[in-house]
This record gives structure tokens, C-alpha cells and sequence, in this order.
């Protein structure tokens, strides 16, 4: 979940629908490009609530704030920002507000990361038998470790000598993309007539036994900036078109070494830098091109169609439907979709999907099937969909791995707990519960160990492995398990030396994360994927946890255990659709009735400094604000500048950032880190997360680093606090759904306050706001790979 570039995961693709969303952005060209997790931020002021506080019935809870000073006189917060143009820096760090990131109306660009790969050579792996490998910070490499995996995927495919599985991706001339793409839609020919079965890729051996000593390959290394005479090139095009200067390290990145060639062939290739809209894209090709350019030029409608798809990854498609994509591009003044979207294929920018339907039994002979023809034309097409190579390979990947899982494990006979039975006779299982529910794949995990197996616990954030306490001492988060920073190291196949992987907060992987987990895992290995399948989903793109749980291609166990005390009731009662009266009688319960943003502001630093600690004992150091969205007069911005003028105020000489500050930082897309700020030099900030120490460079302070004491909830998920206070104004209510509430007041371990202003809007959208489905291609490729044959 991250910010600026590096921000959270979009919270917007949670509450809108895919096609409006894709719409909505062509209609609104100018909006402000927003983080993952703002499509609260879009939503208009609702007038003041009325003065009195909400009917109990529509409540959580009747207890009333502790000891509040109500004669305080703080200022009130100001009015609700006004969407206005990005500079450079602002479009910088509005990509990295990622909440998904809000899957926001108006998400930050992720950025992409590098495509290169490097094999460690002999030398390096001797190096990492003799000696520590140097340490690089987790953004590196995890980056690092992203483009390791791709470049292993592309080898695999490279093998196979057909194109992707299940029909994926078209192959042939241009002219064969093109008949294809017109026959599918046209009803000349199926999806699959253009499709052919690839060979399985080959299958790593199954590791006999433990290695007396695991390989840790050496870190790759960091990925080289661009040379100053590319970005210098790139800043005289830049100038040259009337485009910010600023953007040039970013267009270089994006587009390498032959940057500034890049961009005065085809301008419109500055859409692939975060932040950039189409319209500034199109004043810069004006710029450029003169007449030579219009609307209807193929290298705009190319750039179009990717950009519509990048966008909707970061709300957490990993496709969208062809219809989509041409009404987002005739949004966009494109004279005719139809031929973009065509041209963009032909191209091999993008790619055509149509999931293969399941062979219907053929009549005997004699027998005549004359409702046949009624009965096809009943029943429609599976849709057409677009997408990109790279979540077109992740998914392709992920069912591959998961596949072969399920196929090469053992099955034994263990004794103990229906999850542990379970376990022991398959190779992947699904495990669904609450809070309270982790203990037992934990135990499942102990259990393990104690039978020889190597086993380990993976979790999505430092703050999930804390919560467990002991029984967390030897669990690592993902991303450190992928980087190399943790966990057991890998053999010589580059696979980890373990037996069985638990998951928690699997609700939280997205599919290109998944994809390279699962490819890192043995033949054999055992792979228990644990989460609460009620919260919200992952960042990034894809819902890998929710399609395996639709798909039933393997078992799934439903945890018993209840979540204790009011806040597990309540919180259970908001998973159900209902917004229960709770009894609170220790005050584990408050709500805090307010008319307007401002009084919201003003009423959560009360909360948060005096209140909180007093009548509960919790300080304000373990007491996270969690809120909608990023912008607006009661978003993480406002309310992190009214806390931080209360808590610590200072001049912020270190970037806006002064000693002590609480912090969000975003080292890559869709994950955030919380932690506080130590002290600056002449390399960057350094910070504590955790039980460690981190640096941020100077140059990624402004795009990847936020003010920690309010968080959104896609920022907050997989993490809890003592206490927990969730700011509701009145112009949130249209980022709403159950969801979001769930996971919000879900984050509390001992209190939780509810700052609420937006009075029948939560009990609607606890009973009616189901976030929408996101569009993926998973759940059809794991079906045509695991799917049972019914007897």
C-alpha cells in the first residue's frame, strides 16, 4: 500500500465500477491524478449533518466519548480541497499515494519497474557461499527480485512453442491479429479456434531432503540511474514541447537510454510516466508535431489503450472487457474506438483474451439435439477481454505454479486439527477466518516443524507478525521472504528450502507478488494460504486469494473461531451485512457524532492526544486515524497537518519531515511501511519501522514518503493498533462499502472511536456496499488446469 509513487493501494476501484471508472477519467480529463486510494477524494461535500448524534440503532455502539474536552479551541480544519493542475512534484507524489491503493477514482500511476534482467553469474554465487551478501534496502531489492522473476517467466514461455495457455495471447502476422479479433467478435469463430495448447513447461525435480547448507543467492544489483547525458537529452525535448523540465529523471527512467528519440517519435509516449493525464500528452505532441498530429493519430490511440489499462490495474483489473476500453477511449475523443483498439492489438501493445467455454457432451448417434441451436444462442460468449503482457504472464504463471503444487505434493495422513488433516493430504489449501483465526494456521505451522518438515510463516506486514507475538518470532513478511533480506534461502534451483508455506493476510497478494512466490516454491511443497476473505483486497492488481476461493479447484477451511469481546461482535456483525448495537461497557466502543469536515479534524486530534490516552490508556503513539481517501477536508493530508502541529510540531527542515514525525513510506507500489522519522544527512531520511532501520534516499523523500498518523484503510490492512480512531466526514460517504468499514474498525485491538458525519450513509453501505468484482482471468485458468471432471 503505498503514496506518492510509491504510495498505497487505490481504494476508488473498491467503490466504482471498472467501466465507469475508465469512463469517468475521460470524462474528467483534468482531475487531479490521485493515489491508489481516492475515489473518496472525488466525492462532492455533503451538507452539514444534522446536531444530533445518529439513532442508536444505526450505532455500533451507545457509549460516548471519554472525557472530551468540548471548550477546546483548536482551529477548525480548512475547506476541502479543490482538485487543481499537478506541477512535476505534485504528479510525482500523488502516483504514490496508492491506497488498491484507494483502488481511487483518480489513482497514481504506478510506475513500472524495470524489464532488464541479470543472471547472477558464477562468481556471485560463489560469493554468496563464502561470504554475507551486502544488503540493499527493500525497495531494491524487491525491484531487484521482480525483474528476476520476469525474466525466468519469459524463459519458460520462450520454450513453449505455442503462445500463452488457455487461448491467452495471439500470435501470427498483424493481419492474423486483426482477422482474429474480428472473427471472435463477429461470432465467425470461437475464442479457442485461434488458441493452441502449449506444452507443459518443464518441472523442477522434487528436492530428496534438506541441503546441509541453503544457497542465498547474492543480492542483485541495484539498477543503474540514467546516465546524465539521456536525461539531459530528455530535458531539452521536455523544454522543447513546453512539458515540466522536472519530469526528464522520470520519462528516462521510463523509457531508457533512447529516451528523448523515443519521445519526439512518438510524444505520446509521456503517458507512460506517473501522473502524466492525456491532455497534457496531447498539448506536448501539438507541441511537437504541429498539424501533423490529431485524435485519431495510431501512436495516440496505442498510448490511449495501454494507459486505460495500466489505469485500471492499479484499481485491480488485470483485463478489462474490449466494450470498456473503446468507451474509455471514445471518452477521449477517439474518432473510432473500434480501429484503435485493433491497431493497439496489431501493434502487440496489448493483448486479446477469450477464456475457451467447456465442451458440451455431443449427441449419440440417431439422436437429434434440436433445441441445440436455441440453447447456444441463450447462452453468451464468454466476453473478450484486453490486458497487458505483464499481468497476461503473472496469472499464466500463478496457475502454472499453483498447478503443479496441487499435483506434485504427497499426500499423508497427519493427526491433529481439520486444517492440519487437511494439509497433510494436499498441496494447497485455502484457510478462512478473522483476527483470532490466524492462530491456527500458526499452530498448523508449529505442528509442522515438530514433524521435520521446514516450514515457514509469511505475512504482509511487519506490524501482522508483531500481532502474533512469540509465535512470530521466526515469521518473515513477503516481500523480505522474495528480496532475500529473510527467510530460509533457496537451493541451487533457486527454489526456498521449505516443505510447507503458510500465508497470512492472503487477501493481500496481488497476482504478480502470487506469481513470483509461488514460482520460487519446490516441487512437493505444501502451500496453506490464510486470510479473512471481508476485507479489502490487494493493491496491486488482481484478486488472487478471492478467485482461488471461487474457483474450488482445492479445500477450503472455514476457522470457528470468534473474533472476542465488542469489537469482534461488531466487526462480525459488519462481515454479515449488519451494523449492530453493540454494549461496550469498558469504553471498547465510542462514537463521536460531528456536523462538518472541520469539526471531524478537530474532534480526532482531541481523540488522538488527550482523550485517548486518558480514559483508555493508550498513548498517542499507538493510536493509528484511519480515514477515506487522501484528499479532501478530513483526508490523511489534512488530518496529518492538524495532528502533526499537536504532537510534533516543527519546521520540517528535513524535506517537511522533523524528528519524531510518524511516517508512511512507500518503498514500492501498493506496500506501506509505518514507522518514525530518526534523524537526515546528506544520503536521506533515515527512519525506524519495526526493529529496524531504513534509509530513503533524498531524491525519493518527496514521492514515496507521507505523514503517518492517519493512514487509509487499503494503507492500514494487514496491520492493527491498541487503538484506533476512523474519521467519517460527510463528504465520505460516497466512499463507503463493507468492505472499507470492516476493515477500518477491524484494525482496533482494544478501542476504537468512530468520528462520525455521515449519518444513514454507514449502516447503507454495511448492509448494501459490496465492493464491485474486479475483472481477472485466474479463476477460468485455474478451472481449466485443476478443474475435477464431474462423474
Amino acid at each position: 500500500m503505498t503514496e506518492p509513487s510509491g504510495e498505497t493501494a487505490p481504494e476508488a476501484p473498491e467503490d466504482v465500477a471498472p467501466t465507469e471508472d475508465v469512463q469517468e477519467d475521460v470524462r474528467q480529463g483534468a482531475a487531479e491524478p490521485e493515489e491508489p486510494g481516492t475515489a473518496e477524494e472525488s466525492a462532492s461535500a455533503a451538507g452539514p449533518a444534522t446536531d444530533e448524534e445518529p439513532p442508536p440503532a444505526e450505532e455500533p455502539t451507545t457509549a460516548q466519548e471519554p472525557d472530551v474536552a468540548e471548550d477546546s479551541d483548536e482551529p477548525a480544519a480548512d475547506a476541502a480541497e479543490e482538485p487543481e493542475e499537478p506541477d512535476v512534484a505534485d504528479a510525482s507524489r500523488e502516483a504514490a499515494d496508492t491506497e488498491p491503493a484507494e483502488p481511487a477514482s483518480e489513482t497514481p500511476e504506478t510506475p513500472e519497474a524495470s524489464e532488464a534482467s541479470e543472471e547472477p553469474g558464477p562468481e556471485g554465487d560463489a560469493a554468496a557461499k563464502t561470504s554475507d551478501t551486502p544488503e540493499l534496502s527493500d525497495a531494491q531489492a524487491e525491484l531487484a527480485a521482480q525483474r528476476e522473476l520476469r525474466a525466468r517467466i519469459e524463459a519458460r514461455k520462450a520454450e513453449k512453442e505455442g503462445p500463452l495457455a488457455s487461448g491467452a495471447k495471439l500470435s501470427g502476422t498483424a493481419a492474423d491479429l486483426l482477422a482474429a479479433v474480428r472473427a471472435v467478435e463477429g461470432g465467425a469463430a470461437s475464442g479457442s479456434a485461434f488458441y493452441e495448447a502449449p506444452e507443459p513447461a518443464p518441472r523442477r525435480p522434487t528436492p530428496e531432503a534438506a541441503p546441509a547448507v541453503t544457497v542465498r543467492p547474492p543480492v542483485p544489483a541495484q539498477a543503474s540511474a540514467p546516465a546524465p547525458g539521456t536525461t539531459a537529452a530528455v530535458r531539452e525535448v521536455l523544454a522543447k514541447g513546453g512539458a515540466p523540465e522536472a519530469l526528464a529523471d522520470q520519462v528516462a527512467a521510463a523509457l531508457g537510454e533512447d529516451a528523448s528519440q523515443a519521445l519526439l517519435d512518438d510524444p505520446w509516449q509521456l503517458l507512460a510516466v506517473p501522473g502524466v493525464r492525456p491532455e497534457q500528452a496531447d498539448g506536448f505532441a501539438r507541441a511537437l508535431l504541429g498539424a501533423a498530429c490529431g485524435p485519431d493519430d495510431p501512436r495516440r490511440t496505442v498510448a490511449l489503450t495501454v494507459w486505460l489499462l495500466e489505469r485500471a490495474a492499479l484499481q485491480g483489473h488485470t483485463a478489462l472487457e474490449i466494450d470498456t476500453v473503446r468507451a474509455g477511449l471514445a471518452g477521449h475523443a477517439v474518432p473510432d474506438p473500434a480501429a484503435a483498439v485493433e491497431e493497439a492489438v496489431s501493434a502487440g501493445a496489448v493483448l486479446v483474451f477469450q477464456e475457451e467455454e467447456t465442451a458440451e457432451e455431443e449427441p449419440e448417434e440417431g439422436e437429434e439435439d434440436e433445441e441445440a441451436p436455441e440453447s447456444a444462442a441463450a447462452e453468451p460468449a464468454s466476453p473478450v477481454l484486453l490486458g497487458l503482457d505483464r499481468y497476461a504472464l503473472a496469472e499464466e504463471s500463478l496457475a502454472d505454479g499453483l498447478a503443479r503444487l496441487v499435483k506434485t505434493a504427497t499426500a499423508d495422513t497427519w493427526e491433529g486439527s481439520e486444517l492440519e488433516r487437511t494439509a497433510g493430504a494436499h498441496g494447497l489449501v485455502l484457510h478462512t477466518g478473522g483476527e483470532a483465526a490466524r492462530t491456527e494456521p500458526v499452530a498448523l505451522a508449529a505442528a509442522a516443524r515438530a514433524r521435520g518438515l521446514r516450514t515457514l510463516v509469511a505475512v504482509h506486514a511487519d506490524g501482522g507478525r508483531r500481532a502474533l507475538g512469540p509465535a512470530g518470532a521466526d515469521t518473515v513478511t513477503v516481500a523480505a521472504l522474495l528480496s532475500g533480506a529473510a527467510g530460509p534461502g533457496r537451493d541451487e534451483e533457486g527454489a526456498f528450502a521449505v516443505d510447507l508455506l503458510v500465508v497470512l493476510d492472503a487477501p493481500q497478494l496481488d497476482v504478480e507478488t502470487a506469481a513470483m512466490l509461488v514460482e520460487s516454491l519446490p516441487d512437493g511443497c505444501r502451500l496453506v494460504l490464510s486470510g479473512d476473505p471481508a476485507v479489502l483486497g490487494a493493491p496491486g492488481a488482481g484478486q488472487v486469494f478471492g478467485d482461488l476461493l471461487a474457483a474450488r479447484v482445492c479445500p477450503r477451511i472455514a476457522s470457528r473461531v470468534p473474533d472476542p469481546g465488542p469489537l469482534g461482535e461488531l466487526v462480525s456483525g459488519i462481515g454479515a451485512g449488519e451494523l449492530n448495537q453493540v454494549e461496550a461497557p469498558g469504553k471498547e466502543i465510542v462514537i463521536v457524532p460531528v456536523r462538518d469536515a472541520g469539526e471531524a479534524v478537530h474532534r480526532t486530534v482531541q481523540l488522538v492526544a488527550d482523550s485517548v490516552p486518558r480514559a483508555i490508556g493508550v498513548p498517542a503513539e499507538q493510536t493509528q486515524v484511519v480515514t477515506v481517501g487522501h484528499g479532501g477536508s478530513a483526508g490523511t493530508r489534512a488530518l496529518n497537518a492538524a495532528l502533526k502541529q499537536r504532537l510534533n510540531p516543527g519546521p520540517g527542515r528535513f524535506g517537511g519531515y522533523d524528528p519524531g514525525d510518524r511516517v508512511a513510506y512507500a518503498p514500492v507500489p501498493g506496500r506501506t511501511l509505518t514507522g518514525t522519522v530518526l534523524s537526515a544527512d546528506a544520503e536521506g531520511l533515515r527512519l525506524r519501522c519495526g526493529d529496524e532501520e531504513l534509509l530513503v534516499p533524498k531524491e525519493r523523500v518527496e514521492s514515496a514518503l507521507r505523514h503517518g498518523w492517519a493512514l487509509t484503510a487499503h494503507q492500514a490492512a494487514g496491520l492493527r493498533w491498541p487503538a484506533v480512531v476512523v474519521v467519517l466526514p460527510g463528504d465520505a460517504a460516497g466512499g463507503l462499502s463493507r468492505p472499507w468499514v470492516y476493515t477500518a474498525f477491524g484494525r482496533a485491538e482494544r478501542h476504537l472511536s468512530v468520528v462520525h458525519g455521515v449519518d444513514q450513509a454507514l449502516p447503507r453501505a454495511v448492509a448494501e456496499g459490496v465492493a464491485p468484482e474486479r475483472t481477472t482471468r485466474l479463476r477460468p485458468l485455474l478451472e481449466a488446469l485443476l478443474a475435477v471432471p464431474e462423474e
